[in-house]
């Protein structure tokens, strides 16, 4: 799976930052995907970023079927 954070959606509250730090970071006062880690495999925490987003900018390509679709 490769991950990316949609600067025009995004509204900076961090939270991808503080749940998987490893691969989201916060910069210029917006979420990014940390140089390297866009690459994630199906990474549980990842995952849980996506679908925990409050405005819905954390997406995902290459995903499982089994993947809950975003409303």
């Amino acid at each position: 799976m490769k991950v990316f954070v949609d600067r025009d959606l995004c509204y900076g509250s961090a939270e991808c930052a503080h749940r998987v730090p490893a691969v989201f970071e916060f910069v210029d006062g917006f979420g990014g995907v940390r140089p390297g880690r866009e690459e994630t495999g199906e990474d549980p925490e990842v995952m849980e970023a996506v679908e925990k987003c409050p405005s819905q900018a954390i997406g995902i390509t290459g995903a499982p079927r089994s993947a809950p679709d975003r409303p």
